[in-house]
């Protein structure tokens, strides 16, 4: 039986799921979130697999749980570094940079591998968990053609297409190939241009 350090089980409990997660943070710089085990977070935690299986009964779940926590992280750095009164070229330079930082923070295989690793159940769960931040970007899109600022005939598609340029520099991101502010560009140079975006 571990030593229970907190003040209380609840505390203790909070405390391991959250080393739990930092590991799984940590790992996924080194080797990618497709090659960690349960064994290498159970090791990097300092815990045994048997106490990471009470918290997380397989890969799927801990990957859930993961992906809210950097969910939950975007959402409180978008708010964060929006300046006051952004346009909605800002806005959707903010998005961008932040997504392509979460790549380089976290890397993920792409989603139909993801898909084949995890099953079309669990993967179906990972995406309804980043749903926020897809709901962030048909936000701005919105305001975009509220404003004037953008046009596009169907704002929905518009997401789907802009996080599939991001996802794009992904390899290239990872390989070293280009940097995050030279992918910040081209990416919303790109976007900008197909939403006809008025100059900021």
């Amino acid at each position: 039986m571990p030593r229970i350090s907190a003040a209380t089980i609840g505390e203790h409990r909070a405390q391991t799921r959250d080393r739990i997660l930092q590991a799984v943070s940590r790992l996924s710089r080194d080797q990618g979130i497709d090659a960690i085990s349960m064994t290498d977070v159970a090791s990097e935690a300092g815990i045994t697999r048997t106490v990471l299986y009470n918290y997380f009964p397989d890969k799927a779940a801990l990957l859930l749980a993961f992906t809210e926590r950097v969910t939950g992280y975007f959402i409180d750095s978008y708010e964060r570094e929006l300046p006051p009164g952004a346009s909605p070229a800002e806005r959707l330079r903010v998005f961008v940079r932040l997504q392509l930082a979460g790549l380089l923070a976290h890397p993920h295989p792409g989603p139909a591998d993801l898909s084949a690793a995890l099953g079309p159940d669990a993967y179906q769960r990972l995406a309804d968990h980043v749903e926020p931040m897809q709901r962030i970007l048909t936000g701005i899109i919105e305001g975009g053609v509220s404003s004037g600022a953008f046009r596009t005939p169907d704002v929905t598609s518009a997401a789907r297409f802009i996080l599939a340029v991001i996802g794009a520099e992904r390899v290239p991101l990872l390989s070293g190939e280009t940097t995050a502010e030279d992918a910040e560009t081209v990416v919303c140079d790109f976007v900008l241009r197909a939403l006809e975006a008025l100059t900021p």
